[in-house]
C-alpha cells in the first residue's frame, strides 16, 4: 500500500490520469483511511487523438487533470500519471514515444501539470502504473516481488521489488518487448533494431506475420479464431507468440526470482493452445525448482492504471 505523509487527512484524493494512444482516461481515486483499498470514481475518458501532436495531448491531459480537480469534494492530495512512451524518472517528462504519438516524445508532463494545476505530479510509464496497482491491490497482492508483462498492441513490462516500482537509471525497467528472441531472429522491430520479442508476441507482431504469410489483413482476435479451429498459418504464428513469451519471462524468472508474473493485455486472449506454449516455452528456459511459478491474468482491468499512477504520486510526498 501506499506511504501517506504523516499529516494527511482522510479521506484523501488523488486525480489518476491514464494516457494511451487512442483515448485518455482520468479519474478520482479515494482513500478512506491509510489502510483502505482505494476507489475509483467521477471517471472522465476523452480521445487522445494524438495525431494532432505532443502539445494537443498535453494541453489534453492537463484540462482533464484540473477539470477533475476542481470538482473533487477535497482538495487533491496530487496528480499521478500513467502514459504511454518512456518517462524520465528525474523530471516525469516524456523521454521517448513511437510513432503511434508523434511528438510526444520530450513532452514536459510532470512540470506542465503543476504549473496548470498548482498541485504536485508524479508519472509513470503506462505498465509501470498497472504493475503498481496489480501488485498492491490486485493479482499480484501480498507478493514481495511481482513482474507484470502486458502484451498488446506492443508488450511492455515492469517490475515490483518490496512494493516499489523498480524504475532503473533512466526509468526504462522492465521493457522487455525489446529482449532478444529467438523465435524472432531476422524479423525487423519498430525501434530499428531486430530480433526483438515485440516483433512476434505483441499484437502487431502477430498481424504483421499473419499478412507476410497470406497476404490478408486480420486483427489479432481474427487470427486467434482461425488458429483456435486448427487453420495454419494461424495456429503456428500464434503457438510461437506463446512460446516466445514464455521464454522471455524465464529470462526474467532466472533473473529477479519472483513470487509472481502478472499478464494483461489483448494477447492474453488468444486462447488455450497460446498458454499452453507460453508455459512451455517458460518451462524450456527455467530449473524445474522454479517452474511451479505462478503465471496469472491481471484483475483489476482499466482500474489498475489509475490505481497505480495515485499509489505512485503518495509515494513521492
Amino acid at each position: 500500500m501506499a506511504t501517506f505523509p504523516a499529516n494527511c487527512e482522510f479521506p484523501a484524493r488523488v486525480v489518476a490520469i491514464d494516457v494511451g494512444g487512442t483515448k485518455i482516461t482520468g479519474s478520482i481515486v479515494r482513500y478512506d483511511s491509510a489502510e483502505a483499498e482505494p476507489v475509483v470514481e467521477d471517471s472522465r475518458t476523452v480521445a487522445t487523438e494524438a495525431m494532432k501532436g505532443g502539445a494537443s495531448v498535453l494541453d489534453k491531459i492537463c484540462s482533464l487533470a484540473c477539470n477533475l480537480a476542481a470538482c473533487a469534494s477535497s482538495s487533491p492530495l496530487g496528480i499521478g500519471v500513467g502514459t504511454a512512451g518512456r518517462v524520465d524518472a528525474k523530471s516525469g517528462d516524456i523521454a521517448y514515444a513511437n510513432d503511434l504519438m508523434p511528438g510526444w516524445g520530450g513532452q514536459p508532463l510532470a512540470s506542465a501539470l503543476y504549473e496548470r494545476s498548482g498541485l504536485p505530479a508524479a508519472v509513470l510509464n503506462d505498465v509501470q502504473a498497472y504493475a503498481v496497482g496489480e501488485a498492491r491491490w490486485g493479482a499480484g497482492r501480498g507478493a514481495d516481488t511481482c513482474i507484470m508483462i502486458a502484451a498488446g498492441t506492443g508488450v511492455g513490462g515492469a517490475v515490483i521489488a518490496h512494493g516499489r516500482i523498480v524504475r532503473g537509471k533512466h526509468g526504462f525497467a522492465g521493457e522487455v518487448g525489446h529482449m532478444a528472441s529467438s523465435v524472432a531472429t531476422g524479423i525487423p522491430c519498430v525501434c530499428g533494431g531486430s530480433g526483438h520479442l515485440e516483433s512476434v508476441a505483441a499484437g502487431s507482431g502477430i498481424e504483421a506475420r499473419f499478412f507476410e504469410a497470406t497476404e490478408e489483413h486480420l486483427s489479432g482476435a481474427e487470427i486467434s479464431a482461425l488458429a483456435a479451429k486448427g487453420e495454419q498459418p494461424a495456429r503456428r504464428i500464434i503457438k510461437e507468440a506463446g512460446f516466445a513469451l514464455g521464454q522471455a519471462i524465464a529470462g526474467l524468472t532466472n533473473i529477479l526470482d519472483p513470487d509472481i508474473v502478472v499478464l494483461s493485455g489483448s494477447v492474453v486472449k488468444a486462447g488455450a493452445e497460446w498458454r499452453a506454449e507460453l508455459q512451455r516455452g517458460f518451462d524450456s528456459q527455467i530449473p524445474a525448482i522454479q517452474r511451479d511459478l505462478p503465471i496469472v491474468d491481471a484483475e483489476l482491468g482499466s482500474a489498475a492504471p489509475l490505481i497505480g499512477a495515485a499509489e505512485n504520486l503518495i509515494d513521492s510526498l
